[in-house]
Order: structure tokens, then sequence, then C-alpha cells
């Protein structure tokens, strides 16, 4: 079998050469029978493969049948013809299918929208980024005009609710108005249901939405994004054009950096479309929208929340505070994208900014304060119970604390932790002994317990004073008392110190117009009894006016007394000299 040039060569050489059948066949390599044959035919003709039967001759009606029923498969008729007897494989199959139904490309039709006729948004995703602790898939919603392809974009780290309704929020200001129509895909936010032949069921707060701002919800159908072309187109240009390539240090800055893209890239470039500014097209665009409702709309999610015992709400796998007087309540939460709201019984209780970290603690200081104080009351009544069960003096003292000291409380402190060193029963007696002394203070107490808790020493000897170690002074000339008076009388003892008295400058009864002279008889009783009160051993004779001249005050005003009785005796020495 010859193909079709070996066929017009053989015309060529006998019809335009000349040639013979014998001189054709030797110039193109051929047999004289085959050249004598192929001259016979006036035009070209392939040889025809002779039929030959297959095992899916029998099947092909049934294929053709379920083809016309429904755009199966070739696996799905495959399927069926093996259930029904077919032998064959499964190339016989397909390649049958493929010759009887070719590939379809899609075609599509070109839409056009007047001006404020329709926006087309969209979400779109690209990697993850740094918020607080943890990594967030970073998101961005796109809106783009239908007429003049004006586009707005803005970042987030979630998709919610609350944040696809701000992101409206902020779109219909940065566009000056509302446009009729806004086209949507089938995503949770705004389709909840979407059955083929039946009318989509819109999410509620989405609708109510739509209803405050005055706009109708066209969904696309399932599969079709080539609906919203648009904003398909938009959502590339942004990872191409914007994300591809950048480095994102943190989250708060990406929202500045596109918007300096939108102003100086996006929106001012001529679209391939219009051959256009989309700028420029807004101009043109803007007085056919909507004005927007002066009343903003409420975008928040709600939802109920117990706190917990530490006044704690859980949003997020993070926690936020509220006051602590509204522990173990049921609480409405509020979340917005920028803020969380707590309220009670309609009233707002708490607010923070919200996080999106993850285990995170936000906490107002002043929410725990009440309970700080609350507790610190408590502290403070257990403290007064405890003090006032020490004596039955207790509150009389503590009454004399308060008028006597301006921190009384914590004169009490110290007085309790005494117990702890000294025991209950001391410190309940150095109470009744403060008290007796008007002595409202902790150190007076704390005093009183030392003095008591400190070792007497033991009485030492007596020591007799001799006649040869009293001073003589010139005042008196005998060396006993007065004639006729007994020793240990009262008239005698009073003489002595009537006698001491004069030394220092005073006069006694009996001494008649001559001032500074002490009865005769009495220079046996001299100043050393002034010297004796200095010595260790001479208050052990008299614990008592020891424990009233306890204070550290008192004691160094009894010496400086004593020392100034003795400067005065020496004056005294001297002058009569």
């Amino acid at each position: 079998m010859i193909d079709y040039e070996t066929f017009a060569k053989i015309h060529d050489c006998h019809d335009r050469q000349g040639l013979t059948i014998a001189q054709t066949a030797r110039a193109l390599g051929l047999d004289r029978r085959t050249v004598a044959a192929w001259l016979a035919r006036p035009r070209f003709e392939p040889r025809r493969p002779r039929p030959r039967g297959s095992v899916l001759d029998p099947f092909k009606p049934r294929i053709t049948r379920l083809l016309d029923t429904h755009p199966y498969s070739a696996v799905q008729i495959f399927q069926r013809l093996h259930e029904e007897g077919y032998g064959g494989g499964m190339t016989l199959v397909r390649d049958y299918v493929r010759r009887v139904r070719p590939p379809r490309q899609p075609v599509y039709l070109k839409l056009h929208f007047a001006p404020g006729e329709c926006v087309q948004v969209d979400w779109g995703t690209k990697g993850t980024v740094a918020v607080g602790n943890t990594l967030r898939r970073l998101s961005f919603f796109v809106m783009v005009l239908a007429f003049s392809r004006q586009m707005f974009v803005e970042f987030t780290v979630s998709q919610t609710m609350e944040h696809f309704l701000a992101c409206h929020e902020h779109a219909f200001a940065a566009i000056g108005g509302v446009p009729s129509k806004i086209m949507v895909d089938n995503l949770k936010s705004a389709v909840l249901q979407r059955l083929a032949g039946t009318a989509p069921v819109f999410n509620p707060r989405y609708l109510d939405f739509a209803r405050h701002h005055g706009f109708d919800i066209i969904p696309c159908n399932v599969g079709r994004g080539n609906e919203k072309g648009r904003v398909e187109s938009g959502v590339g240009y942004v990872k191409k054009n914007f994300l591809h390539g950048l480095e994102l240090a943190e989250f708060g800055s990406i929202q500045a950096a596109v918007q300096v893209w939108l102003d100086t890239v996006a929106n001012v470039r001529i679209h391939g479309e219009t051959h256009q500014r989309p700028v420029d097209l807004l101009v043109q665009e803007r007085p056919h929208l909507r004005p927007l409702n002066p009343h903003p709309y409420d975008v928040a999610q709600t939802s109920t929340s117990v706190a917990s015992s530490q006044f704690r709400i859980t949003l997020d796998t993070n926690q936020y505070s509220v006051p602590s007087t509204y522990a173990h309540r049921r609480l409405t939460v509020k979340a917005y994208p920028d803020r969380v709201c707590i309220y009670f019984d309609n009233q707002l209780i708490a607010r923070h900014a919200r996080r999106y970290g993850r285990h995170e603690d936000i906490e107002d200081p002043d929410h725990a304060r009440g309970l700080i104080a609350q507790r610190h009351r408590a502290r403070e009544q257990r403290l007064m119970l405890r003090f006032l069960a020490l004596s039955p003096q207790a509150a009389a003292y503590y009454e004399g604390l308060e008028q006597r000291r301006f921190n009384a409380r914590h004169h009490v402190r110290k007085i309790l932790a005494l117990t702890e060193i000294y025991g209950t029963d001391a410190v309940a007696r150095a109470i009744a002994d403060g008290l007796a002394f008007a002595a409202f203070s902790a150190e007076y107490i704390t005093n009183i317990l030392e003095v008591r808790a400190r070792a007497l020493p033991e009485p030492g000897p007596l020591q007799l004073t001799r006649r040869s170690d009293l001073l003589e002074t010139g005042f008196c000339h005998q060396s006993h008392p007065p004639a006729g008076l007994c020793p240990r009388s009262r008239r005698a003892r009073s003489a002595r110190f009537q006698c001491t008295a004069g030394r220092v400058g005073l006069t006694a009864p009996w001494a008649g117009t001559k001032p500074r002279q002490p009865p005769a008889g009495l220079h046996w009783l001299s100043l050393s009894m002034v010297f004796d009160a200095t010595r260790p051993g001479f208050w052990s004779r008299f614990p008592m006016v020891y424990d009233l001249f306890a204070s550290p005050i008192l004691t160094m005003a009894f010496l400086v007394s004593a020392a100034a009785m003795k400067v005065l005796a020496s004056v005294g020495l001297n002058l009569r000299a």
C-alpha cells in the first residue's frame, strides 16, 4: 500500500514526463504491476481496514442511552455494563465514550453592570502571621465594585461573622455608599443552605444586615465562581501583586501597607477590561450608590457565658476578667473585632480590647479590688476578734488606742504578735497594767512584758554607812538627833529628811530664823541616799517602784533628777567652805 505522495509521483512521471511503466517503476523503485495498478486509478483511495467485531459492540446502544439521560462518566458506565455482563476492559469504554461525547470547553457570557448596581465580595487567605503568642491564618476581605472595578481590601485573622459584617461596614464607608446588590459566594456567613432547584437559605444575621443597609443578596450557583469573576480576579491580584514576596513582621502593620497599595497601585492602574482607572470611574459611580445608614449596625457576635470562680469568662481560649461580684453568674458576651463587651442585665460591667493570641489572661486591675477590700475587711474583723478575746479590758484598751493613736490597728497587730512570744496570759496582764497607767501603745506593752520577763537580781547584803564615810558638810554640829527625840520616832525620821533638804538650801520648820541651818545632831543622814539610788542593788528592794519607772523616758528623768541633786549638794558644800 502506497501513500498519497507516491501516488502523485507515479502520475507525474507517466503523465508529465512521458515515462513508461517500466521506466517509472525503475525511477521510483516500485514493481511494474504496482505502477500499472495505480495508473489505472484516477484518484487516490487508501486501503480500508476490514471491519472487525468488538466485545463492546452489543453494549454501544446501551452506552448511548445512558449518556442521553445523564452525563455519566466513563467509570460509571463501565460499572453498569459490567453488571450487565460486559467482559471487556475499561479502555474500550473510555475511548468509545470520548468518541460519542467529546469534552466540552466552558463558555461564558460577558456580564455588564450599571453604575451602583452591584458589588462582589469574597475572602482570600495567604499563609500565617504571628499574632501574640501564636500563629493565625492570614485572611483578607475583598470588595470590588462591578462597574468601576474600585477595590477595597481589609486583612483579618478570622473569617467569623463579626469580622465579615465589620468589613462590609468599613467598605461602605470607603466607597461612600451602599450598592443595590451584593454578590456573594456560598459561604456560611451569607448562605446556610443551597440545594439545586430550591431557594437558598440565607444566614439570618446577614439577612438582617442587608435589610438594615437596604441591599439585596445575590448568591452564586454552587461551583460557579465565574459568576463573580471580578472579585475572584481581585483576590488573585492581591496575592500576586501585594502579598507575593511580602515579609510580614507583625499583623498590626499590614493594614496600613495595603491601604497605601490601594491608593498608589490597585485603584490608579489602567484596568485591562475597562482601559480606565478605577478611581476615575468611581467618580461616575458614586452618585448612584445609596446613602449610608446613619445608625451603625451592631456587628457583635452575641453569646452567653458563666463567669468562673476566678471571675473570668472564656472567648476563643482567652480569658477576660469581670468584676469579682459577678463570679458564678451568667453573663452576656458581645465580641467585636476589636473589643469584647460583657453585660449583666443589659448593663455594661466590663470592656476589654480583644486579643487574638491563645490561652491569654486579660485582667482589669479594678475588677479585683472589691474582692481584695472584702478580704481585707474580713482579715481586720478576725484580727479584732482575736484582740478582744485576749482580756476583758481589751475593748477599753482599744478605745484608748483609737483616742491616742492614729493607727490603732497597727498597734493591735503588734500586740497580737507579742502573744506568740510571751503568751496570752502575759499579754492580757500587760494590757491591764497599760490600761491602769493609761499607757496606750504597743511599745508600752512590749516594755512591760520585757521588764516582767527579765530576771531580777537577788537582793544583796545590807550595806551600813560608817560614820567616817559620811560627808562632813559643816551644817551639822552633832552626831545624833536632837535631845529628847527617839531615833525611831516619826519626828526623828522627818527631821532626817528635812536635814537633807536643808543642805540643799531649804529651811526646816524648827530652824527658827536661820535659813539653811538644819537641826543639830542630824549630820548622820547624808547625800549617800541619792548616791545609793543609782546603784544596781538599790531598786531590787523596791520592785513595784521599779516597774513604775520601767519606761526608758521615766528612768532617764529620774537619773537626771538624781544628778541635779548631787550638783546642788556640791554647790552647798562649796558655799559653806
